[in-house]
């Protein structure tokens, strides 16, 4: 059955720091009863976030179960450093003391504060710490399936719009008949995609898998990200067509690791780059301009191609610092695909065609598919 969730955003209800809130109206707009936030309370999701309709923002749990019954409650940002904001614990609290699910993809876990597992046990409460894993795997190249194509989203900086791209690419393949998957990540990804392969063919154990068939490579330890990378496949590869939600980038100075493991882990055929206009340096790094994205598409085929060969074949573009200059947005895509030779989309405002374009002439490339 569809789950009730209200989403707390706690002082952080705008587009970048609410991510998963926004993900989770965007691909999951029917379990979404209401956001918590005090200090947006009375706007709608439309108001504060640009987006969500007519969903309410209220301020309290009371106020979202009174609104027909809830329970599940989403923590609905991704602050810096994963851990709880001290601004949301009561409502946490609230929760778990009244036998919610709780979904967490914070680096802290839920189920590691005494106080929150406590108030759990008391109240008959799940904790579902999206990120707690125990991946202790290492890649060894063996059961993979030559037939399945696979292709992952990387980006010029991490919060680009990966998964996003990830998520309406497969959506766009699944309209045209294609026996495609989303595979997640990330914990965002994790949340959201239920709602995004619930059109295609899957055994109920796959169906009722908590993760979705995907990962938190993020949070997995260092030496088994390829392995946990490797293991999505394995896990998902008897689909015709995986979309593997990308993480971070090859040059942030912070994040790299998990994008290399990443990409060596699910070995793809092909890459879709994701990128914003007009973004002025790498996410939380002010002091460090962005690469140029001619030398972070060189230094992904450089990477990608070590064991087999891999190629670019789209470009993702988020417009969002750019969307309301339709003459601009069309000047840069023409740009960026007379420089890369690539086609050029911004997934929401125009739809993913040209990217499943791409993919379908990939796949009949390579002779890929069951």
């Amino acid at each position: 059955m569809p789950d009730r969730i209200a989403i707390l955003t706690q002082g952080r209800t705008e587009p970048v720091s609410a991510k998963t809130a926004v993900s989770l109206l965007r691909y999951r707009p029917d379990e979404v009863v209401a956001l918590i936030d005090t200090e947006t309370a009375g706007q709608t999701c439309q108001q504060a976030l640009g987006f969500g309709g007519d969903v309410p923002i209220v301020a309290s749990l009371a106020e979202a179960d009174a609104l027909g019954g809830v329970d599940t409650l989403a923590i609905g940002v991704a602050p810096a450093g994963g851990q709880l904001p001290p601004e949301m614990r009561s409502v946490v609290l609230d929760a778990a003391k009244a036998g919610l699910k709780i979904l967490s993809g914070l680096h802290s876990f839920l189920c590691d504060d005494e106080e929150i597992a406590a108030a759990a046990n008391q109240g008959g409460a799940t904790l579902y710490d999206i990120r707690k894993n125990r991946e202790r795997d290492v890649a060894d190249r063996k059961g993979l399936d030559p037939k399945c194509l696979k292709i992952h989203t990387v980006g010029q900086d991490c919060s680009i719009g990966k998964m996003m791209s990830s998520v309406e690419l497969t959506l766009g393949l699944q309209q045209r008949g294609q026996d495609a998957k989303f595979v997640a990540t990330g914990q965002t990804g994790i949340m959201v995609a239920p709602g995004v392969n619930a059109a295609i063919k899957m055994s109920d154990e796959e169906r009722e898998d908590p993760s979705g068939g995907g990962a938190p490579i993020d949070c997995v330890v260092a030496d088994f990200i390829n392995g946990a990378s490797e293991k999505l496949v394995k896990r998902n590869q008897h689909h015709d067509i995986l979309v593997l939600e990308g993480q971070a980038t090859l040059v942030h100075p912070s994040y790299s690791s998990v994008s290399y493991g990443l990409l060596h882990g699910t070995l793809p055929d092909g890459l879709i780059m994701c990128y914003e206009p007009e973004r002025p340096h790498m996410v939380g790094r002010p002091h460090m301009p962005l690469t140029d994205l001619k030398t972070v598409v060189k230094l992904y085929e450089h990477v990608a191609n070590l064991e087999q060969p891999c190629k670019f074949i789209g470009i993702a573009m988020n417009a969002r610092r750019i969307a309301k200059d339709p003459g601009k947005i069309e000047a840069e895509k023409k740009r960026i695909s007379a420089e890369l030779g690539l086609p050029v989309c911004d997934v929401i405002l125009e739809g993913p065609g040209v990217l499943v374009d791409a993919v379908l002439e990939l796949k009949n490339e390579l002779g890929k598919g069951q």
